[in-house]
């Protein structure tokens, strides 16, 4: 096993990466994108090849644990063949993928045999009805169709991840809570954050955050601490009633993970995001496509960006705007 690493500035070790292949996605959710995006063209985004080759380089590099996402990862063609190539590589511990569970259907079965280790699947409602209008073009049937797929495929440790806003999913926390005692997934509650401009909702309105979350779930269950982690930002508890799954906290805004971050993301135009929260980058593309069969350069560009790997990000729970880019072009 290689014992090189990637460390930034402030002595934290980099070694999980969250690689986005597709900016596109057949859900519009509210809090990701506007309901009438403009998708990058096919010349500016990373081949399926050149994905792979990033991702030899830093698992070269150290990185232990690789997230695939997107957009909607899923509705880019052969990226279960992708998956197949990433989990072969020597010395990564674990692949990852998320997903709005809409293909899962048909392909929780592949990706599993494919060598994927977990999935995360979104999902911020249980109302017919509410989760159309939250993702706009959604259909519930078909992603808890996908989330029973996953289950029968394999998987273990599947979580849902939940964005919570004030007003419009926040009195069905139990519920999903319950969902996910009921099908032993473990589930993460979200702060919305301020990533690009939406015009349907006031982000400021709309924030619920993670304590009250957590006052709400205590209402009805005991929750009890935890030091677990899944290398991710999620903060987790267990509850006495369902000791089994694990109950996570993303909280950018009321809890900060930035003391601890180990994470970057790639986004499918090739640029490597130091931060979620802010803008800092280097062109991975320009560098891999300089410099065709000449993996050291890739590698050099790569060390020397953690020199600019910021602390911490800086979101304001009252600012509209705080990065322009959204959420599905960031990679989730």
């Amino acid at each position: 096993m290689s014992d090189r690493i990637l460390m930034d500035s402030f002595s934290r070790k980099v070694d999980y990466l969250r690689m986005s292949v597709t900016d596109r996605c057949d859900f519009r959710c509210v809090y990701c994108m506007a309901e009438d995006m403009e998708f990058l063209p096919r010349q500016r985004i990373l081949t399926l090849e050149e994905i792979y080759q990033l991702a030899e380089r830093f698992v070269a590099l150290g990185t232990r644990k690789i997230r695939l996402t997107g957009g909607e990862p899923l509705v880019r063609r052969g990226v279960v063949d992708l998956c197949r190539q990433i989990a072969a590589l020597p010395d990564l511990r674990e692949l990852c993928m998320t997903t709005n569970g809409s293909q899962l259907s048909a392909l929780a079965g592949p990706l599993f045999d494919a060598g994927v280790n977990r999935l995360n699947i979104s999902l911020d409602s249980l109302n017919p009805e509410r989760f159309r209008e939250l993702t706009r073009t959604g259909d519930l049937t078909k992603v808890i169709a996908g989330i029973d797929a996953a289950n029968a495929a394999g998987f273990q440790r599947t979580k849902l991840n939940c964005v919570v806003m004030k007003g419009r999913n926040d009195h069905e926390i139990n519920d999903l809570v319950s969902f996910a005692i009921d099908r032993q997934l473990d589930i993460s509650f979200i702060e919305e954050m301020p990533l690009g401009t939406i015009l349907e909702h006031s982000r400021a309105e709309s924030f619920f955050s993670s304590d009250q979350v957590r006052e709400l779930i205590a209402e009805r269950y005991t929750l009890i601490d935890s030091t677990e982690s899944t290398q991710g930002p999620s903060r987790y508890w267990r509850l006495a009633e369902a000791p089994d799954i694990r109950l996570g906290f993303i909280s950018p805004h009321s809890h900060n993970f930035c003391a601890t971050c180990n994470r970057v993301r790639l986004t499918v135009e090739g640029r490597l995001l130091l931060c979620l929260g802010n803008e800092h980058s280097v062109d991975l593309k320009a560098v891999l496509r300089a410099h065709p069969g000449q993996p050291e350069k890739l590698e050099k560009a790569i060390i020397d960006s953690m020199r600019i790997k910021p602390y911490r990000h800086n979101f304001d729970v009252n600012d509209e705007v705080q990065v322009v880019r959204f959420m599905n072009m960031t990679g989730g």
